[in-house]
């Protein structure tokens, strides 16, 4: 029961944070900075929490760099284009990342997949096939932010790759690692706002404070995630923490005003079933 109340938590926090991308995302200001201060933050936790030296410090940097890389991009796409795109769509798509993970899975680590997870994956294509405008809509439809969130999903599908990979096989220190991150996000973050924003955008307070609540959410959801994950099964609170995209969207319908039809509902029907099918029947 307490497992659970964690993942709810997770919940709730995970679908606060993607909501807060949404919000900052519409107003002109840095994703860069933004995202250097959620690092800082990040970075904070991650040093006040840190154990003993890693054994294998070569894995440890190189798929600390390689995870920290693909979290980063990922997130940057994922708050692009929510500039543009319903914080449901971005949110649902973006979750979704369990489909690219398990097939990579399979196709590069020979993990198996099973008849239920292949209907887990056929519920995930149609969850982003009702996402896509009709004939009408198209005129008016960011091709371009839609290619962007699919393109972060698969990327943070990448993250989660390199984490068992990096974890299972290679001997990596998963605390180092996610410190490794951290200092992506201020690194990456900084060299986007050096050659794409520089020259457009000021850093301002209102981008400093967003970005250190943003940072103060992110901690919280890693602390419990791993709380869930330390007094429950991964596949009863995993399937609980994914579900913040369906908050996500409830909040971007009453506070934004953002559409809900049919096909979004069905949208994120599908995606609930995909995600619970994925998680709950994993190998």
């Amino acid at each position: 029961m307490l497992a659970v109340l964690y993942a709810v938590i997770c919940l709730v926090f995970s679908a606060a944070n993607d909501l807060l991308f949404k919000l900052f995302s519409g107003k002109a200001r840095s994703r860069g900075i933004f995202c250097s201060v959620v690092g800082v933050v990040w970075v904070i936790y991650c040093i006040c929490t840190l154990g003993k030296a890693p054994e294998n410090w070569k894995a440890t940097l190189f798929w600390g760099a390689v995870s920290g890389f693909l979290s980063i991009a990922g997130n940057l796409l994922l708050i692009g284009a929510m500039s543009k795109l319903s914080a449901g769509l971005c949110s649902t798509i973006y979750r979704l990342n369990l489909v690219p993970t398990v097939l990579g899975a399979w196709l590069m680590l020979g993990e198996k997949i099973n008849s239920i997870q292949w209907v887990g994956v056929v519920l995930a294509i149609f969850a982003v096939l009702f996402f896509l405008p009709k004939s009408d809509e198209k005129k008016s439809f960011s091709w371009s932010c839609f290619i962007m969130v699919l393109v972060g999903s698969f990327m943070r599908a990448g993250m989660g790759l390199s984490y068992r990979y990096g974890f299972s096989t290679a001997g990596a220190d998963r605390e180092f690692v996610v410190l490794i991150n951290a200092v992506f996000w201020i690194a990456g973050g900084l060299l986007w706002y050096l050659f794409t924003e520089r020259k457009k955008s000021t850093p301002d307070w209102g981008t400093v404070k967003i970005g250190a609540l943003s940072g103060v959410l992110v901690t919280v959801i890693v602390v419990f995630m791993a709380l869930s994950l330390q007094y429950g099964k991964a596949a009863v609170v995993l399937p609980i923490a994914q579900m913040s995209f369906l908050l996500t969207g409830a909040a971007g319908i009453i506070f934004l005003k953002e559409k809900f039809t049919l096909k979004t509902g069905a949208a994120f029907a599908c995606g609930v079933g995909a995600i619970l099918i994925l998680s709950i029947f994993s190998n």
